[in-house]
């Protein structure tokens, strides 16, 4: 029975995933937690090994069109990788009420970002006649990363935050946004995952499958998105997510 939710619950955390971006995983570990009865300390690593495993796929079609920035990616890896095991290491503390809310509190931020719609760019790393100015870029992608992999290492998440940092604050195009976040998700997920490995079981079974369907949601996603109204389709994931966290909330607070 849970081998059966396991492939729904991955072919729609995929579809969201090739729709939305690394906004899409937001979803992962509460539905882990509460349709497939995981605890938190199980369900992180899981969403880590899902995510990480689905959007390299993902990256794979942006890495051959060189919509990448690599040394980008590469800085923000440096940074996020080292925040990532510091996070684990912090949520090892932290019992799972805690950790539960915080998650709540951190899918109610993803909520409002997905609900602004702001034409600004930031310019840091905007590419000029003499290509990218590293010496504006590099400082102010440190703390950006090292933030993305706290998330990532505490909650399993931190990918909803890498397109509208690269974009809003450091001025990357969108194209190239995308397929550099893939990369840096991959990344931090990896190492999300290791920091977990030999400290919460892993149900591989469940892992297996949920994987398998969400790499198919994402390509076929990603494949008919163009044709859909993602602006509006983003807005309603919003209001998802808030119902979902304040579903979290309510039964973390009041009835455990």
């Amino acid at each position: 029975m849970n081998i059966g939710i396991a492939l729904a619950l991955g072919a729609v955390i995929g579809v969201m995933l090739g729709l939305l971006g690394g906004g899409g995983s937001i979803l992962a570990v509460p539905a882990l937690v509460y349709l497939l009865g995981l605890s938190i300390g199980q369900a992180i690593p899981t969403s880590l090994i899902v995510i990480g495993v689905a959007s390299a796929f993902g990256a794979v079609p942006k890495v051959l069109a060189h919509q990448v920035q690599w040394r980008l990616a590469a800085i923000f890896a440096a940074a996020g990788i080292p925040a990532t095991f510091l996070g684990t290491a912090i949520g090892r503390h932290l019992p799972q009420p805690v950790l539960l809310t915080g998650f709540a509190l951190v899918m109610v931020v993803a909520g409002i970002r997905m609900l602004q719609d702001r034409g600004d760019t930031g310019t840091a790393c905007r590419v000029g006649d003499a290509g990218i100015n590293w010496r504006r870029c590099a400082p102010r992608s440190i703390p950006a990363g090292i933030f993305v992999g706290l998330l990532t290492g505490l909650f399993g998440v931190g990918g909803f935050l890498i397109i509208p940092a690269l974009v809003l604050m450091l001025g990357v195009e969108m194209p190239i946004a995308v397929g550099t976040s893939l990369l840096i998700i991959v990344a931090n997920s990896a190492a999300g995952a290791i920091s977990h490995l030999g400290v919460a079981a892993i149900d591989w079974p469940i892992t297996v499958a949920f994987v398998g369907t969400a790499i198919v949601g994402s390509l076929i996603a990603g494949y008919f998105g163009t044709k859909l109204d993602t602006g509006r389709l983003q807005r309603w994931f919003a209001y998802l997510v808030f119902a979902v966290a304040a579903y979290v909330l309510v039964d973390t607070i009041f009835l455990r």
